[in-house]
C-alpha cells in the first residue's frame, strides 16, 4: 500500500517510512489520528492512506513555539510538517504498526485544514463498538477515513487489476456498453430514465450487458470482458444494493469447460495475488439435481461435509407411527450426520433442532446419538437388533456422532427453481430439503465446521430452464430467455412449441413440469453464489422457440428482440459467458459481512443515500420539461 510520490506538502508518505530510514529528513502530511500529551512530550499519530507513524514534538528537537502550538492540535485535523526519522528503542517497538520501528522527531508543522470534533469517531480502540451503521452511512466520508474500510476498498482496487490483468493476458478485451439502454422485459425491475428530446419515451439503466455483449460476440470481437456497474430496483437485502459491480466476460467458439477453465484461473489469480492462497484446480462439478439431492440447496457449502442420506426403505421397517405414515403419500425420510455432534451438543441444544426445522418449513425434526452404551434419542427404540446394526452400517454412525432426520415431501420435480414459487406451489412440490439444508448450517455453526482457511469453490451445472411464475400462472425464464437449453431436453422443448407455437397457460405448465435443463452453470464458494452463466443460444430458430414457450409472440418477439434475431440471422459463433459478483468477491476476499463494507458510497436497505440525501423530490419545472407530472395517490 506504501508509495513514494513527492508532491509540494510531502517528501513521501507515512506508510513507506521503516528501521532504514532513520536518519532521513522527511516532509509529510496526513490527517491526526490520536494525540498525547505527556507534558515535557507530545506525541501524535499521523495517518494519510498508506498507514500510521508516531510523531514525537519535545524540547530537544522542536522550537518551543512549535511545541506549543502541538499541544492544541485536535483529531482529525490536517497538518503538513517537517522532521527526521529516528529510530525507536527497542523497549518502545510498536509491533501493531508497521512503521513500529521508527517515530518522526518533529521540527515544524502547518496546519492545513483544522476539524471540528468529528460526529463520529475515526480512531477506534480495538474491540469498541461501532457506531449505528445509518450514523456512519449518513457521514460516509468520515466513516472511510477507518483503517479497516481503507483496507477494504484499497483490497479492491488490487483485485480489479488483477481481474483485468488476467483476461487482458488471456485474450480479453475490455469494451464498454451503454449505460442508456432499451427496458428489459424479463428479469427484475429497471431503473427507467425520461427523455427530453423524445416525449414519453424512456431509457433503461443495465441490468447487465447481456445483449450488448452477445452482439460483440456476433460482431466478432470474440473475446470480452467488462467491470460493468448494473442497476436493479428490486427488494434489499443485505448482501444486496440497487447498483452493482460485476466482472463481466463473453468469448466465442466455447463449451462450458471453456467457461470454466477461464472462470476457474480467474479467482485463482485473485485468491494467490490477494491471499496468498494456491486453489486446486478444476472445480468439482455438480448438477443442480445433484445440489439438491446431496445438500438441499443449488450453493453448498462443501467444507461441512454432511451429505444427505436416504433412510425411507429402511426406516420404514421401524415400528414408528411417523416412519410408518410415510407410506403411499410420497414423503421420504432423510437426514444428515453430524461427526461429533451427538457428545458436544447438549440436551437443550438438541431440542432446537425441531425449532430450525419447523422455521424452514417443516413439521419437525426427529434426532438420534451414538454413545458408548447404545443409540439414544427420539427413535432409538424402534431401531432394535438387526435394523438398528443396518441403520449403523448405512449411516456411518460412530460413538459421539449425531445423526438427524426430516420426514417430508423433499423435491420431487429435481429441476425446479424457487425464485418464482409461492408457499402453496413450494408445498405441492416439495421442499423439506430447505428443513436439512437449514439443520446442515445450523449444525456447522454449533460444530465449528466453517473453517475460514478451507476454500471450497465449485460448479453446479444444469439449472432448470424454466420457473413458474405462481402470481402470473405463467412460465418465465429461470436464468435469462437467451439461455442454450440442455442438448438431450431441446428436442421436448421443440415438441411442445412446434405443435403448439405461442404456448398458453395450460401447456406451459406441462412445458414446466416437463424438467427442461439449461446449459447455465454458477460458481459457488463456501455456500456463496459468486458467478453465474450459460452457453447462449445462437440459432435465430430456437431462439423463437424460447419465445412461443414463455408466450412471447412473433410480433412481440420482433419488437422486444428483433435487433438481436436480425443479428442471429448474419452469422453468430456458438458463445457463451459468466458474470461474477465482483462486490461478493470483495467481501470474501476482505472477510467482511456485508457488501456496505466494500463499496465506497452504498446506499441502505431502503436504497437511499444518506450522506447526499438520494432520491430527493425534483421541481416541477424540471419534471415539466421531461414531459412527466407527479400524481398524487392515496399511498403517496
Amino acid at each position: 500500500m506504501s508509495y513514494r510520490m513527492p508532491t509540494a506538502y510531502r517528501s513521501t508518505v507515512v506508510g513507506s517510512l521503516r528501521r532504514e530510514n532513520a536518519g532521513d529528513r522527511v516532509r509529510l502530511a496526513g490527517w491526526i489520528h490520536r494525540r498525547r500529551d505527556l507534558g515535557g512530550l507530545i506525541f501524535v499519530d499521523l495517518r494519510d492512506r498508506t498507514g500510521r507513524v508516531q510523531l514525537s514534538f519535545g524540547p530537544d528537537w522542536t522550537p518551543s513555539a512549535v511545541l506549543e502550538s502541538a499541544r492544541r492540535l485536535g483529531a482529525e485535523t490536517v497538518i503538513a510538517l517537517e522532521g527526521e526519522v529516528v529510530a525507536r528503542p527497542a523497549a518502545n517497538v510498536n509491533p501493531e504498526l508497521a512503521t513500529g520501528e521508527i517515530e518522526v522527531h518533529v521540527t515544524g508543522f502547518e496546519v492545513l485544514a483544522q476539524a471540528e470534533t468529528p460526529v463520529i469517531p475515526v480512531a477506534q480502540v480495538p474491540g469498541e463498538e461501532l457506531p449505528a451503521e445509518e450514523l456512519r452511512l449518513r457521514y460516509r466520508y468520515l466513516d472511510l477515513r477507518r483503517e479497516e474500510l481503507q483496507r477494504a476498498l484499497g483490497i479492491r482496487h488490487q483485485a480489479l487489476q488483477v481481474a483485468r490483468a488476467f483476461l487482458s493476458e488471456h485474450g480479453f478485451w475490455e469494451i464498454e456498453t451503454p449505460i442508456l439502454t432499451r427496458r428489459t422485459p424479463e428479469g427484475a425491475r429497471d431503473y427507467l430514465v425520461p427523455s427530453r428530446l423524445h416525449a414519453g419515451e424512456f431509457y433503461a439503466l443495465p441490468q447487465s450487458p447481456q445483449l450488448y455483449k452477445q452482439l460483440l460476440m456476433v460482431a466478432g470481437f470474440d473475446r470480452y470482458f467488462q467491470i460493468a456497474r448494473c442497476l436493479r430496483d428490486e427488494d434489499l437485502r443485505a448482501d444486496r444494493q440497487p447498483e452493482f459491480t460485476q466482472i463481466d466476460a463473453e468469448l466465442s467458439f466455447v463449451t462450458e469447460e471453456d467457461v470454466f477453465h477461464i472462470g476457474e484461473g480467474l479467482v485463482t489469480a485473485l485468491w494467490r495475488e490477494i491471499l496468498g492462497i494456491e486453489l486446486a484446480t478444476p472445480f468439482p462439478r455438480l448438477t443442480y439435481a445433484e445440489a439438491l439431492e446431496k445438500y438441499g440447496t443449488d450453493k453448498p457449502d462443501l467444507r461441512l461435509g454432511m451429505e444427505f442420506q436416504d433412510l425411507t426403505d429402511l426406516l420404514r421397517e421401524a415400528d414408528f407411527r411417523l416412519f410408518q405414515e410415510t407410506r403411499g403419500t410420497g414423503a421420504r425420510i432423510r437426514g444428515i450426520r453430524a461427526p461429533g455432534g451427538g457428545a458436544k451438543l447438549s440436551r437443550k441444544q438438541l431440542d432446537e433442532l425441531a425449532q430450525v426445522a419447523r422455521d424452514a418449513g417443516a413439521a419437525g425434526a426427529l434426532w438420534l446419538r451414538r454413545g458408548a452404551e447404545g443409540l439414544a434419542g427420539s427413535f432409538a427404540r424402534a431401531l432394535e437388533g438387526s435394523l438398528g446394526e443396518r441403520f449403523l452400517e448405512r449411516t456411518a454412525l460412530e460413538v459421539g456422532d449425531l445423526f438427524v432426520v426430516v420426514i417430508g415431501h423433499f423435491r420431487t420435480l429435481p429441476l425446479v427453481a424457487e425464485s418464482h414459487l409461492g408457499a402453496t406451489d413450494a408445498a405441492r412440490l416439495g421442499g423439506a430439503e430447505a428443513a436439512l439444508d437449514a439443520l446442515r448450517r445450523h449444525l456447522a455453526d454449533r460444530l465449528g465446521l466453517r473453517d475460514p482457511g478451507l476454500h471450497r469453490w465449485a460448479w453446479v451445472t444444469e439449472f432448470p430452464l424454466f420457473d413458474w411464475d405462481v402470481a402470473a400462472g405463467r412460465l418465465v425464464a429461470a436464468h435469462h430467455p437467451f439461455t442454450m437449453p440442455h442438448a438431450q431436453d431441446a428436442a421436448k422443448l421443440r415438441a411442445y412449441t412446434e405443435e403448439k407455437g405461442t404456448l398458453g397457460a395450460t401447456d406451459a405448465r406441462a412445458l414446466f413440469e416437463a424438467g427442461i435443463r439449461a446449459r447455465a452453470y454458477d460458481a459457488v464458494y463456501n455456500g456463496h453464489e459468486l458467478a453465474s452463466g450459460s452457453i447462449r443460444i445462437h440459432e435465430p430458430d430456437l431462439q423463437r422457440h424460447i419465445f412461443g414457450a414463455l408466450g412471447i409472440g412473433e410480433a412481440e418477439a420482433e419488437e422486444k428482440f428483433g435487433f438481436l434475431l436480425e443479428a442471429f440471422r448474419y452469422g453468430a459463433p456458438p458463445h457463451g459467458g459468466f458474470a461474477f459478483g465482483f462486490d461478493r468477491l470483495v467481501m470474501l476476499l476482505v472477510g467482511a459481512t456485508s457488501l456496505r463494507d466494500v463499496i465506497a458510497f452504498p446506499k441502505t436497505t431502503a436504497a437511499r443515500a444518506l450522506f447526499e440525501g438520494a432520491p430527493a423530490p425534483v421541481p416541477a419545472q424540471e419534471l415539466k420539461e421531461l414531459h412527466l407530472a407527479l400524481v398524487r395517490t392515496e399511498r403517496s
